[in-house]
């Protein structure tokens, strides 16, 4: 997480640094990337960097998951949109990614980040869709969940629901990279697995 001199910038200055680091991000993985490069582009010097952060990683990770923020934001809307059907909020949320997109400079950073994958990135990018970002979101989407369409006796399954959809779209994001899949494809990949998932792997006797 930024330090607290991060926050005292004004918004335009930590905009700013956010942009150059998207920048920075999009053009390689965090590994390789330079702060040389991002403070050149913020125009700051490098010691001020350190006052809003820790290192470059530090930074990423902040980055990705003020990315991911508005997108859970959009989760909470597509299942009241749905309602409370999880399958196709997730489908809906899958291709919102995929198609809307603002500008090549994302679609780079996303890419970067899953054909990088580590255990924080799936962290954070799974945070979109769980039920786990605290107690009060949690209590949320299980308000929202519509129960009468789930094969659950308890509402605490709720989650354990939400972590397969999870597991099932990041491995979808992760492949739509590593194997340059198509918009299209990628979509259709996803929406055979969460019908899968909605209709059951089983015959039904």
């Amino acid at each position: 997480m930024p330090k607290q001199t991060f926050f005292n910038l004004p918004v335009h200055k930590r905009n700013t640094l956010m942009e150059a680091a998207e920048q920075e991000f999009s053009r390689v993985p965090v590994y390789k990337a330079s702060i040389a490069n991002i403070i050149k582009s913020a125009d700051i010097p490098r010691g001020s960097f350190y006052q809003y952060f820790e290192n470059k990683e530090d930074l990423y990770f902040y980055l990705l998951g003020e990315q991911t923020r508005e997108r859970r934001t959009n989760f909470i809307n597509l299942l009241k949109k749905h309602h409370g059907d999880i399958i196709e909020a997730a489908i809906e949320l899958y291709y919102g990614f995929l198609v809307n997109m603002p500008d090549e400079e994302e679609h780079e950073f996303l890419k970067n980040a899953m054909l990088n994958v580590t255990h924080q990135v799936e962290n954070v990018f799974t945070d979109i869709f769980e039920a786990g970002h605290g107690e009060e979101h949690l209590q949320e989407v299980k308000a929202l969940v519509d129960k009468q369409l789930l094969n659950i006796s308890e509402d605490k399954e709720i989650f354990h629901i939400m972590q397969i959809v999870t597991a099932v779209a990041f491995r979808n994001f992760v492949e739509k990279f590593s194997k340059e899949l198509s918009d299209e494809e990628a979509l259709e990949h996803f929406r055979i697995e969460m019908n899968l998932l909605k209709n059951g792997l089983y015959r039904r006797t």
